[in-house]
Protein backbone atom coordinates (compact mmCIF):
# COMPACT_ATOMS: atom_id res chain seq x y z
CA UNK A 1 0.00 0.00 0.00
CA UNK A 2 1.96 3.26 -1.06
CA UNK A 3 -0.08 5.57 0.84
CA UNK A 4 -0.03 8.27 2.43
CA UNK A 5 4.08 8.86 3.01
CA UNK A 6 3.10 12.17 3.62
CA UNK A 7 -0.29 12.24 4.72
CA UNK A 8 0.94 10.54 7.40
CA UNK A 9 2.07 13.75 9.16
CA UNK A 10 -1.27 13.86 9.49
CA UNK A 11 -0.77 10.63 11.39
CA UNK A 12 2.49 12.06 13.19
CA UNK A 13 0.16 15.25 14.11
CA UNK A 14 -1.72 12.95 16.18
CA UNK A 15 1.41 10.70 17.34
CA UNK A 16 4.22 9.53 15.91
CA UNK A 17 4.38 6.17 15.04
CA UNK A 18 6.13 3.47 12.51
CA UNK A 19 2.82 3.48 10.63
CA UNK A 20 4.55 3.92 7.11
CA UNK A 21 2.38 0.97 5.92
CA UNK A 22 -0.66 2.46 7.10
CA UNK A 23 -3.42 4.65 5.55
CA UNK A 24 -5.67 6.56 7.32
CA UNK A 25 -9.62 7.21 6.30
CA UNK A 26 -13.29 8.43 6.87
CA UNK A 27 -15.84 6.15 6.60
CA UNK A 28 -19.54 7.31 6.73
CA UNK A 29 -22.54 5.18 7.20
CA UNK A 30 -23.98 6.86 4.22
CA UNK A 31 -23.47 9.27 1.25
CA UNK A 32 -26.31 9.72 -0.40
CA UNK A 33 -29.40 10.49 1.71
CA UNK A 34 -33.04 11.71 0.69
CA UNK A 35 -33.77 13.99 3.23
CA UNK A 36 -32.16 15.45 6.14
CA UNK A 37 -30.48 13.30 8.79
CA UNK A 38 -27.72 12.66 10.59
CA UNK A 39 -24.98 10.40 9.41
CA UNK A 40 -22.45 8.34 11.80
CA UNK A 41 -18.36 8.58 10.64
CA UNK A 42 -15.02 6.21 11.60
CA UNK A 43 -12.33 7.36 11.32
CA UNK A 44 -9.32 5.55 11.69
CA UNK A 45 -5.58 4.30 10.61
CA UNK A 46 -5.13 0.80 10.10
CA UNK A 47 -3.49 -1.56 6.94
CA UNK A 48 -6.59 -2.12 5.40
CA UNK A 49 -9.25 0.64 4.36
CA UNK A 50 -12.09 0.56 6.39
CA UNK A 51 -11.06 -1.65 8.90
CA UNK A 52 -10.09 -0.14 11.95
CA UNK A 53 -7.32 -2.37 13.80
CA UNK A 54 -3.97 0.13 14.42
CA UNK A 55 -5.04 3.41 15.53
CA UNK A 56 -7.93 6.08 15.91
CA UNK A 57 -7.42 9.11 13.36
CA UNK A 58 -7.86 12.61 15.09
CA UNK A 59 -10.42 15.14 13.60
CA UNK A 60 -9.20 18.58 14.72
CA UNK A 61 -8.46 19.87 11.49
CA UNK A 62 -11.54 18.15 9.79
CA UNK A 63 -14.16 20.48 8.21
CA UNK A 64 -17.84 19.85 7.15
CA UNK A 65 -18.67 22.29 4.49
CA UNK A 66 -22.18 23.01 3.81
CA UNK A 67 -23.43 23.02 0.49
CA UNK A 68 -23.90 27.38 1.47
CA UNK A 69 -20.02 27.20 2.58
CA UNK A 70 -21.54 27.54 6.35
CA UNK A 71 -19.31 25.14 8.49
CA UNK A 72 -21.24 22.39 10.40
CA UNK A 73 -19.60 21.26 13.90
CA UNK A 74 -18.77 17.42 14.30
CA UNK A 75 -20.98 15.43 17.23
CA UNK A 76 -21.10 13.06 19.63
CA UNK A 77 -17.11 12.73 19.29
CA UNK A 78 -15.25 10.40 20.82
CA UNK A 79 -12.05 8.61 20.72
CA UNK A 80 -11.51 5.33 20.93
CA UNK A 81 -8.55 3.27 21.05
CA UNK A 82 -8.74 1.79 17.28
CA UNK A 83 -11.06 4.42 15.74
CA UNK A 84 -12.65 8.04 16.08
CA UNK A 85 -16.55 7.89 15.75
CA UNK A 86 -18.64 11.63 15.16
CA UNK A 87 -21.84 12.06 13.53
CA UNK A 88 -23.21 14.86 11.77
CA UNK A 89 -26.67 16.53 10.90
CA UNK A 90 -27.06 17.07 7.06
CA UNK A 91 -30.13 19.44 6.99
CA UNK A 92 -29.09 21.41 3.49
CA UNK A 93 -30.15 20.12 -0.02
CA UNK A 94 -26.90 19.29 -1.84
CA UNK A 95 -23.00 18.19 -1.74
CA UNK A 96 -21.21 18.27 1.53
CA UNK A 97 -17.14 18.54 1.48
CA UNK A 98 -15.99 16.32 4.33
CA UNK A 99 -11.73 17.60 4.50
CA UNK A 100 -8.90 17.16 6.09
CA UNK A 101 -6.13 19.39 5.26
CA UNK A 102 -2.60 19.64 6.55
CA UNK A 103 1.08 20.91 5.35
CA UNK A 104 4.34 21.34 6.83
CA UNK A 105 7.82 19.55 6.71
CA UNK A 106 9.08 16.37 7.87
CA UNK A 107 12.96 15.46 8.60
CA UNK A 108 14.91 12.50 9.02
CA UNK A 109 18.54 12.75 10.44
CA UNK A 110 20.67 10.46 12.46
CA UNK A 111 21.61 11.45 16.59
CA UNK A 112 24.87 9.36 16.46
CA UNK A 113 23.52 5.81 14.96
CA UNK A 114 20.03 6.40 15.98
CA UNK A 115 17.69 7.58 13.02
CA UNK A 116 15.51 10.26 14.79
CA UNK A 117 12.24 11.76 12.58
CA UNK A 118 10.48 15.10 12.84
CA UNK A 119 7.08 15.76 11.18
CA UNK A 120 4.89 19.63 11.98
CA UNK A 121 5.20 23.03 11.08
CA UNK A 122 8.07 25.21 9.81
CA UNK A 123 8.26 27.00 13.32
CA UNK A 124 8.53 23.43 15.38
CA UNK A 125 11.01 22.52 12.67
CA UNK A 126 13.50 24.86 13.72
CA UNK A 127 12.48 24.41 17.78
CA UNK A 128 12.97 20.71 17.79
CA UNK A 129 15.42 19.82 14.94
CA UNK A 130 19.49 20.24 15.21
CA UNK A 131 20.95 22.54 12.99
CA UNK A 132 23.96 20.70 12.63
CA UNK A 133 21.78 16.99 12.59
CA UNK A 134 23.94 14.85 10.74
CA UNK A 135 22.68 13.12 7.49
CA UNK A 136 19.41 15.50 8.00
CA UNK A 137 16.86 15.27 4.68
CA UNK A 138 14.00 17.37 4.82
CA UNK A 139 10.75 18.03 3.03
CA UNK A 140 7.56 19.38 2.64
CA UNK A 141 4.27 17.31 2.95
CA UNK A 142 0.72 18.35 2.00
CA UNK A 143 -2.16 16.03 2.59
CA UNK A 144 -6.02 16.02 1.46
CA UNK A 145 -8.46 14.08 2.96
CA UNK A 146 -11.95 13.97 1.42
CA UNK A 147 -15.53 12.67 1.52
CA UNK A 148 -18.63 13.76 0.59
CA UNK A 149 -22.22 13.62 1.21
CA UNK A 150 -25.65 14.97 -0.71
CA UNK A 151 -28.87 15.40 0.74
CA UNK A 152 -31.17 15.00 -2.20
CA UNK A 153 -29.86 16.39 -5.74
CA UNK A 154 -25.90 16.71 -6.17
CA UNK A 155 -24.59 20.18 -6.34
CA UNK A 156 -21.06 20.63 -8.18
CA UNK A 157 -17.63 20.63 -6.03
CA UNK A 158 -15.06 22.96 -6.55
CA UNK A 159 -11.80 22.63 -6.59
CA UNK A 160 -9.54 25.74 -4.23
CA UNK A 161 -6.24 25.33 -6.14
CA UNK A 162 -3.85 24.50 -3.61
CA UNK A 163 -2.18 20.92 -3.30
CA UNK A 164 -3.46 17.46 -4.54
CA UNK A 165 -6.88 17.23 -5.69
CA UNK A 166 -8.92 15.73 -7.90
CA UNK A 167 -11.97 16.09 -10.66
CA UNK A 168 -14.45 13.57 -10.69
CA UNK A 169 -16.22 12.41 -14.52
CA UNK A 170 -18.81 11.81 -12.64
CA UNK A 171 -20.66 13.33 -8.96
CA UNK A 172 -19.03 11.26 -6.20
CA UNK A 173 -22.65 10.85 -4.84
CA UNK A 174 -23.88 9.51 -8.21
CA UNK A 175 -21.42 6.45 -8.44
CA UNK A 176 -23.31 3.22 -10.14
CA UNK A 177 -21.38 -0.20 -10.11
CA UNK A 178 -20.21 -1.18 -13.35
CA UNK A 179 -19.84 2.37 -14.56
CA UNK A 180 -16.03 3.43 -14.97
CA UNK A 181 -14.97 6.24 -13.31
CA UNK A 182 -12.70 8.68 -14.87
CA UNK A 183 -10.72 11.42 -12.64
CA UNK A 184 -8.71 14.48 -13.42
CA UNK A 185 -6.10 15.05 -10.76
CA UNK A 186 -4.70 18.57 -10.27
CA UNK A 187 -1.14 20.12 -8.11
CA UNK A 188 -2.06 23.39 -7.81
CA UNK A 189 -5.01 23.72 -9.90
CA UNK A 190 -3.43 22.35 -12.59
CA UNK A 191 -3.32 18.45 -14.37
CA UNK A 192 -0.35 16.87 -13.25
CA UNK A 193 0.89 13.85 -15.31
CA UNK A 194 2.73 11.45 -13.50
CA UNK A 195 0.36 11.19 -10.39
CA UNK A 196 0.33 6.94 -8.72
CA UNK A 197 -2.98 6.27 -7.79
CA UNK A 198 -4.21 3.43 -5.80
CA UNK A 199 -7.47 2.18 -5.24
CA UNK A 200 -9.05 -0.30 -3.01
CA UNK A 201 -12.43 -1.90 -2.46
CA UNK A 202 -13.45 -2.31 1.47
CA UNK A 203 -13.89 -5.55 2.91
CA UNK A 204 -10.27 -6.72 2.26
CA UNK A 205 -10.33 -9.00 5.14
CA UNK A 206 -13.16 -11.30 3.92
CA UNK A 207 -11.23 -11.78 0.33
CA UNK A 208 -7.86 -13.48 -0.16
CA UNK A 209 -7.24 -11.20 -2.96
CA UNK A 210 -7.31 -6.82 -2.32
CA UNK A 211 -7.92 -6.45 -5.64
CA UNK A 212 -6.48 -2.79 -5.86
CA UNK A 213 -5.75 -0.94 -9.07
CA UNK A 214 -2.54 0.91 -9.77
CA UNK A 215 -2.57 3.29 -12.27
CA UNK A 216 -0.92 6.52 -13.11
CA UNK A 217 -1.95 9.59 -14.56
CA UNK A 218 -1.32 10.70 -18.50
CA UNK A 219 -0.83 13.85 -20.17
CA UNK A 220 -4.10 15.45 -19.10
CA UNK A 221 -3.65 13.94 -15.17
CA UNK A 222 -5.95 11.53 -15.73
CA UNK A 223 -7.07 7.61 -14.76
CA UNK A 224 -9.83 5.57 -15.45
CA UNK A 225 -10.78 3.89 -12.46
CA UNK A 226 -13.11 0.27 -12.72
CA UNK A 227 -15.90 0.16 -10.33
CA UNK A 228 -17.29 -3.35 -10.40
CA UNK A 229 -19.28 -3.74 -7.80
CA UNK A 230 -20.91 -1.64 -5.48
CA UNK A 231 -19.41 -0.87 -1.76
CA UNK A 232 -16.92 1.71 -0.75
CA UNK A 233 -13.79 2.27 -2.31
CA UNK A 234 -10.43 3.91 -0.81
CA UNK A 235 -8.36 6.29 -3.12
CA UNK A 236 -5.00 7.10 -2.47
CA UNK A 237 -2.71 9.23 -4.92
CA UNK A 238 0.84 10.37 -4.32
CA UNK A 239 3.36 13.22 -6.87
CA UNK A 240 6.30 14.28 -6.20
CA UNK A 241 7.74 17.78 -7.01
CA UNK A 242 9.99 20.50 -6.36
CA UNK A 243 7.92 23.55 -5.88
CA UNK A 244 8.81 23.97 -1.74
CA UNK A 245 8.05 27.50 -0.06
CA UNK A 246 10.75 26.64 2.59
CA UNK A 247 14.42 27.00 1.75
CA UNK A 248 15.44 23.69 4.21
CA UNK A 249 13.38 21.45 1.80
CA UNK A 250 14.16 19.80 -1.55
CA UNK A 251 10.93 18.30 -2.59
CA UNK A 252 7.26 18.20 -1.54
CA UNK A 253 5.33 14.97 -1.26
CA UNK A 254 1.60 15.43 -2.23
CA UNK A 255 -0.83 12.90 -0.86
CA UNK A 256 -4.69 13.23 -1.65
CA UNK A 257 -7.17 10.33 0.08
CA UNK A 258 -11.13 9.65 -0.59
CA UNK A 259 -13.78 7.36 0.26
CA UNK A 260 -16.25 7.05 -2.33
CA UNK A 261 -19.51 4.73 -2.01
CA UNK A 262 -20.31 2.40 -5.27
CA UNK A 263 -24.21 1.79 -5.33
CA UNK A 264 -25.86 -1.09 -7.19
CA UNK A 265 -27.35 -0.67 -11.17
Amino acid sequence: MNAMKYVLAAVAALSATAAHAHGYWVLPSSTVLSAPQFVTFDAAVSNDPFHFNHRPLPIDELKIIAPDESLVQPANVSKGELRTTFDAYFEQSGTYRLSMYREGLRAFWKDGDQPRRFMGSEEEFHQRVPANAKDLKVSEFVGRLETYVTVGSPTKITTVGRGLEAVASSHPNDLVAGEPLTVQFLVDGKPTAGVEVEVIKGQTRYRNQKGEQKLKTDADGKVTINLPEAGLYWLDADYTDDKVKTKVAKERGLAYVLTLEVLPQ
